[in-house]
């Protein structure tokens, strides 16, 4: 599968969050094919515990009144943090580049009627399984685990 332009600037946010000593997940809020926000992992950069890719990709878009007709995507499947998020400022679709590593709250989304796309990508796979194996203890720490 051909992976579109968005995600990969999501993919794009992953490695910038890992270079950075970070949880390689990263995200990007669009309207109408523009980048309106992106965003990466930031927990253990910035020592903040809510600062996931998706809260610091909405962040970073700032007030944009509505996100009617927004689609956000995300290296990883969203976790209830992020999906709350998304349900709250009535996002309607997410697309994620990955569930295998982390299945995320796909059902809670889709539940609040939120078309959800899971791409099964290799990449962010190949990302997350490669900073999981070398740093478990940080990656039980960000999914509440430890």
């Amino acid at each position: 599968m051909k992976t579109d332009r968005f995600m990969r600037e999501a993919i794009k946010q992953a490695r910038k969050s890992l270079e950075q000593g970070g949880i390689p997940i990263g995200s990007v809020l669009v309207k109408k094919n523009k980048v309106l926000g992106r965003g990466h992992n930031k927990r253990v950069q910035e020592n903040d515990p809510v600062l996931h890719a998706e809260i610091d990709c909405l962040k970073n878009a700032g007030r944009i009144g509505s996100y009617k007709n927004t689609i956000l995507y995300s290296t990883l499947m969203p976790c209830y943090l992020c999906a709350g998020a998304v349900v709250q400022f009535g996002i309607k679709k997410v697309v994620a580049g990955e569930s295998k590593t982390f299945s995320g709250a796909r059902k809670f989304m889709e539940d609040h009627r939120v078309e959800v796309v899971d791409l099964d990508l290799e990449e962010p796979k190949k990302l997350m399984k490669d900073f999981i194996s070398k740093n478990p203890k940080l990656w039980k720490e960000d999914i509440g685990k430890l």
